[in-house]
């Protein structure tokens, strides 16, 4: 894994969104969701009333691996290992433990299998599912990873799926909680 570490800015938040690991660019620029997938994610959160800002502001966004992985030789990022993975899980754990959140939101296959049962996304995507990690029972509400070499999400029934999905958020009650305290700060 190739650093700096990248992490999003301390919330204490109801809902924590878990990406895969920091891409190339999130280095330089000091966020996680910074560059392409970032620019397609909050595009999807644009459409139920948050922009990215707010977001940012409101959700804590945390990474099942904290490093970029580095550049796969075939194209695009390098997968985390499954040693990777584990090295950084104590730091997901404990940010699982300080926030409890009411929801968790992961994004990609990879974030979505730290959680729940690896399955087909048709049978993960747009549903709430019970799981329990680090001795907690989470809900959590899967994303389709965002990035441009994903086409999961432009066709069916991807499409609609990610359409039940940011449905279910936006009628989650963290959701809903997240909405009513935007307005107070309005």
């Amino acid at each position: 894994m190739i650093q700096p570490i990248v992490v999003g800015e301390p919330v204490a938040a109801e809902i924590l969104l878990v990406g895969q690991a920091p891409g190339d660019k999130e280095p330089k620029l000091g966020r996680p969701f910074a560059w392409t997938a970032g620019k397609q994610l909050f595009k999807w959160f644009a459409t139920i009333g948050i922009d990215e800002p707010t977001f940012r502001e409101h959700v804590y966004i945390a990474a099942v691996c904290r490093c970029f992985p580095g550049k796969n030789p075939k194209g695009g990022d390098r997968v985390p290992t499954p040693e990777e993975i584990d090295n950084c899980a104590p730091w997901l754990d404990r940010e699982l433990h300080l926030l409890r959140p009411k929801l968790v939101i992961p994004v990609g296959k990879l974030a979505i299998a730290q959680f729940i049962e690896t399955a087909p996304l048709i049978d993960q995507i747009g549903k709430l599912h019970s799981a329990t990690r680090a001795g907690l029972d989470l809900e959590v509400l899967p994303l389709p990873h965002p990035s441009g070499a994903s086409t999961w999400h432009r066709m069916e029934p991807g499409k609609s799926l990610l359409h039940d999905a940011l449905g279910l958020l936006q009628a989650h009650p963290a959701w809903k909680r997240l909405q009513k305290t935007m307005r107070l700060h309005a």
